[in-house]
């Protein structure tokens, strides 16, 4: 505990807030905001070469320390996290929060060093196409440190917390992702920039990494033959590779695709508000933050039929055959061809709200401190 009599936690394990690409980097913001308004300082120690300022600085009443990491993709995660559980020793925070089960790999050392430890289970990170044998090795005993030798275990759905007790025999807490209902949108102009009109664009925002699968969707897109409409994916490639080059490629080959790069705040919430149709085609995730984003604009969606997916409950229709381009196309075609009504928009946006608010994951999560510093 502080001077000032609150609580504090440091949270680790992510590239920064705010406005940074990355589901759990849009959960930590969100989180974190949340904490703070029920008393808790939060401290975000986070990469610094994806922060806008790069020294330490409050955004939001939440301190964010930006850390060196190297540009390396299999060890910029892990070294970073060696470098903030050092840091977060030298601070003593009540409770030092992990997330994700690669930087989980240093739970021991953060133990060793006498800190209390709360890890969140994002997902199957050695499930993803990018990492080599090695790598996904590291990520499995990350995932077995994290749950065997933390404090307090978190997963963000049903399915890894079953999971995680089966193959561990410890106790994890589900808390899901939420998200933030939007009150209204203002303009921009983006889409002006990127010649788009309201209600004619199918819109997929996520990172140009393999699992997320914009490909089947362009060739969905592709098959429909509809010039009236555009596919906008919105996200970009923290690293260059042969997919995210393969992704342009393919893209600037068939008509009406639209890349923006990676879009944040007011731009991003423009491109969701008067989308036609979101489409998420992945083949990994953990609770998909994207998808709730959809919901709560009131857009319909498809989602691919993956078990992360599927344990939002959605109706039948809003699923397809992960990469069945033919089914994917098809359910494309009938979505666009019977926009909801207004009524439905409305009970959508209602039930989304009720079910997955930030406020509601933040009381959670502190149920789970609370148990370790009484």
């Amino acid at each position: 505990m502080n001077r000032t009599g609150r609580r504090r936690v440091i949270m680790l394990g992510l590239r920064g807030i705010p406005n940074v690409q990355g589901g759990v980097e849009k959960h930590v913001e969100m989180l974190a905001g949340r904490l703070s308004g029920h008393g808790w300082d939060v401290e975000i120690v986070g990469r610094r070469r994806y922060l806008k300022n790069r020294s330490s600085h409050s955004w939001n009443g939440i301190r964010v320390f930006p850390l060196w990491a190297p540009r390396l993709m299999a060890l910029e995660a892990i070294v970073h996290t060696f470098i903030g559980v050092c840091f977060a020793a030298l601070r003593r925070p009540d409770i030092l929060h992990i997330h994700a089960v690669g930087p989980a790999l240093l739970v021991p050392f953060a133990r060793l060093l006498r800190m209390k430890v709360v890890v969140t289970h994002h997902g199957y990170d050695y499930d993803r196409q990018k990492w080599n044998t090695f790598a996904k090795n590291m990520l499995k005993l990350g995932e077995r440190f994290g749950m065997r030798l933390s404090h307090g275990r978190i997963a963000i759905s049903k399915e890894i917390v079953e999971t995680m007790g089966e193959r561990y025999n410890v106790p994890v807490a589900f808390v899901p992702n939420g998200v933030a209902v939007p009150s209204s949108v203002g303009a921009t102009g983006i889409l002006a920039e990127f010649g788009l009109k309201r209600r004619r664009y199918i819109l997929l925002a996520a990172r140009l990494v393999p699992e997320k699968r914009q490909i089947d969707l362009i060739q969905a897109f592709a098959k429909l033959g509809n010039s009236e409409f555009r596919l906008v994916l919105a996200g970009g490639a923290e690293f260059e590779t042969p997919y995210a080059q393969q992704v342009r490629a393919i893209a600037g080959s068939v008509p009406g695709v639209v890349l923006t790069g990676f879009q944040s705040g007011d731009r991003l919430a423009e491109l969701f508000a008067n989308a036609a149709l979101f489409v998420l085609p992945s083949s990994h995730e953990g609770m998909p933050i994207a998808l709730l984003e959809a919901l709560a604009y009131g857009l319909p969606v498809l989602a691919s039929d993956i078990v992360a997916n599927r344990e939002l409950g959605l109706p039948a229709e809003d699923y397809f055959p992960l990469g069945d381009i033919d089914a994917l196309a098809a359910a494309i075609d009938l979505k666009i061809a019977n926009p909801p009504s207004e009524d439905e928009v409305l009970s959508q946006i209602e039930h989304v709200e009720l079910t997955h608010s930030w406020t509601g994951v933040a009381l959670k999560t502190l149920e789970v401190y609370g148990a370790l510093t009484k």
